[in-house]
């Protein structure tokens, strides 16, 4: 059976116009959420106000636009509303003289920002974060990932995102991934992906305080942060200046990657910020030949680790192929497993959304 992607449906809603404004519904910025399950389709839209008498004619062209596309059986239309400010950036109206940071927060709502970690490099914490931020949006939460890890990042080639971005009136408009993540990465702003950022801690730091302050983000439910490697600046930077409610420790079944990650555990600690849960991630590989389990990089550590932290163990991840060629080709959010599945419960088990904060 043939089946729509998020994508396809983006790019159908391109062509469906609010009545009033005669403008496309994706251009207005009401388009917040796309979920494909199998032949249903579900739809967020933000109407520019909360008694819109239009909406049902709003909800109609939608879910005949969509009924075209290959596979889907069935639409439904949820409604939120714009913030003040976003309406006006949506009309075109004229924002109140107030300080840009003021107004870029009056525009920001997020539920939890959620810390991913590690004091080593290499572990797959920009892939946990990913997976992450997949399950929740599979969920049809509104999620962000702020890619700190400035010098090293990997976030937007597992989406398949490209720069530059968009510059609104009052701050950087994210890019948005086909189930529409909101994600903000230095990759964006580099005139070549592969150009080298050689940068001194203080600017790193300015850096990821712009990405929060900055960008306008929205109304979230969970905000990731894929933190850089180490206890360094970008870390601190991120744990003083973000309302982190906790963190996601990700580490691998060395001794070695243990005890540099116990480094990070540490420094969470000090910074009262709360630890989550652990991620083993690289825990084992099955044989696709013989359904035999090796533990190429030795037995799990995970459990004690989690101990160490005084925190569940979330998931051991395995070594998966399927995994590697999605990322490289930019399409991390078609993935599946049942260990997968695993980490995503585990995750909303410990880490619900709450009321937002900032």
């Amino acid at each position: 059976m043939t089946t729509t992607t998020a994508k396809a449906v983006r790019e159908v809603l391109k062509g469906v116009l609010d009545p009033e404004l005669r403008r496309s519904l994706v251009d207005l910025g009401m388009v917040r959420g796309i979920r494909v399950d199998g032949g249903t389709v579900r739809v967020e839209l933000a109407l520019t106000t909360p008694d819109c008498p239009l909406k049902d004619q709003i909800a109609g062209d939608t879910r005949r636009a969509v009924l075209t596309l290959p596979g889907v059986a069935e639409v439904n239309v949820a409604f939120t509303s714009m913030t003040r400010d976003e309406r006006e950036r949506a009309l075109g109206t004229k924002t109140a003289t107030v300080p840009r940071e003021s107004v870029v927060k009056s525009m920001r709502q997020v539920g939890r920002v959620v810390a991913v970690m590690s004091g080593k490099g290499g572990v797959g914490k920009s892939l946990v974060a990913g997976l992450l931020a997949v399950a929740l949006a599979r969920e049809g939460r509104r999620v962000g990932i702020l890619d700190a890890d400035l010098t090293g990042p990997s976030v937007p080639k597992m989406f398949g995102l490209r720069g530059p971005l968009q510059m609104g009136p009052i701050g950087i408009i994210p890019a948005r991934t086909e189930l529409g993540i909101a994600v903000m990465s230095m990759h964006f702003l580099l005139e070549r992906e592969d150009a080298p950022l050689i940068w001194r801690g203080p600017l790193v730091a300015g850096a990821i305080k712009q990405f929060w302050d900055e960008v306008v983000w929205g109304d979230l439910d969970y905000l990731i942060v894929d933190l850089p490697p180490g206890t360094s600046d970008a870390p601190l930077t991120v744990m003083q200046s973000l309302p982190v409610a906790g963190a996601v420790i990700v580490s691998s079944p060395q001794d070695l990657a243990g005890m540099i990650v116990r480094k990070a555990v540490g420094m969470a600690k000090q910074m009262n910020v709360p630890i989550l849960g652990v991620v083993e991630n690289m825990s084992y590989f099955v044989c696709p030949d013989t359904g035999i389990q090796h533990s190429i990089f030795g037995p799990s550590r995970g459990q004690e680790l989690a101990e160490a932290a005084c925190a569940p163990l979330l998931a051991c991840l395995p070594l998966d192929p399927e995994i590697a060629r999605l990322c490289d080709l930019g399409r991390i959010e078609e993935y599946d497993s049942e260990e997968y599945r695993q980490l995503a419960r585990a995750f909303a088990v410990n880490c619900p959304t709450a009321t937002g904060v900032a």
